[in-house]
């Protein structure tokens, strides 16, 4: 009799366990959004999907990974957002403030991880770091304090730079706070700012030729999507003009620019895949702490230096993380 339960309990026992074999495990789908071209955000993307695989997910195994791209066109963002909505994702990763505010605009129902937001406070976007308090959490990468670190790093590498030209957006959100750090180091360098704004490709001749005009010594490039998906035309447009010039991105760096200062990006894009595992495992986001950035870097290249008749202090080079010879 014990012989016949003890069979019978293992075929129960095997019958489950085979049933619950063939049970589809459920494919989590992640909305990435972001506001430049695939292009110019490959390596956000390598980093993210990094990072996904050091938490167990694969895309096309246990996640589907849904791509939406803006390229620099601040008017797509509404309509990609909606799209992602539409597809009824589990989780839409969102770059940049104009990206997260139109994921935020589309849906208060499903999490949004914010990447490289410069104050998600000012910008309303959370109701504190600690506790964000809605379905929006994430990463800063500390907007108004690295405007005032680019201008102090541009400064140093050109010191006789009396004048700084600063090519700005002012459709972008974030455009005010990385001015009024810049505003703040200008006073302590002494030099003036001369603010040339561009909202649409087609006015930077004119601003290139704006700067000149106003002899400006070298110029800073505010964080923008348009920008960054600009960055080749851009870059030339400095180096025909002989201008020093810092960028916001990496991307200016990676095409030749001369200087980069920043936030790593990457480094945050990796860190955003601890966000969404945190989610898809039940965690609520409105008590998500957001995270600031840790990692920075200064990025220099000296070719771009020579091409230019610059001669930049070894004291600057020093504190450079890469250095192009």
């Amino acid at each position: 009799m014990w012989l016949s339960r003890f069979l019978a309990g293992l075929i129960v026992v095997a019958l489950f366990s085979r049933a619950e074999a063939q049970q589809p495990k459920k494919v989590y789908r992640i909305g990435v959004f972001l506001p430049v071209s695939a292009s110019a955000s490959a390596h956000l993307i390598e980093a993210f999907r990094q990072g996904l695989r050091e938490y167990g997910y694969i895309d096309k195994q246990n996640i589907a990974l849904e791509y939406r791209y803006a390229e620099g066109k601040a008017e797509r963002l509404k309509d990609l957002a909606a799209e992602l909505v539409s597809l009824k994702v589990d989780v839409i990763v969102a770059g940049s403030t104009p990206g997260v505010m139109a994921a935020r605009n589309a849906t208060g129902a499903i999490p949004i991880v914010m990447v490289t937001t410069a104050d998600p406070v000012a910008g309303r976007l959370v109701a504190s770091l600690a506790r964000p308090g809605g379905n929006i959490t994430g990463l800063t990468a500390l907007g108004q304090e690295l405007g005032g670190k680019r201008l102090e790093v541009l400064g140093e590498a050109v010191p006789k730079a009396s004048l700084v030209a600063i090519l700005s957006n002012p459709e972008n959100p974030d455009t005010d706070l990385s001015l009024q750090g810049a505003e703040v180091s200008a006073r302590a360098l002494g030099v003036r700012l001369r603010v040339q704004d561009v909202r649409v490709p087609a006015e930077f001749e004119k601003a290139f030729e704006a700067i000149t005009h106003e002899g400006a010594g070298a110029l800073m490039v505010l964080p923008d999507p348009m920008f960054v998906d600009q960055r080749e035309r851009i870059v030339a447009l400095t180096a025909k003009r002989r201008l020093p010039a810092m960028y916001a991105h990496r991307e200016f760096f990676d095409v030749g620019g001369l200087m980069f200062y920043g936030a790593s990006l990457a480094d945050m894009w990796r860190r955003a895949a601890s966000y969404v595992d945190k989610i898809l495992k039940g965690a609520n986001p409105a008590k998500i702490p957001v995270e600031q950035a840790k990692k920075f870097e200064l990025l220099i290249n000296l070719k771009t230096a020579k091409q230019i008749g610059l001669t930049i202090p070894q004291a600057v080079l020093y504190r450079a993380d890469k250095v192009i010879k």
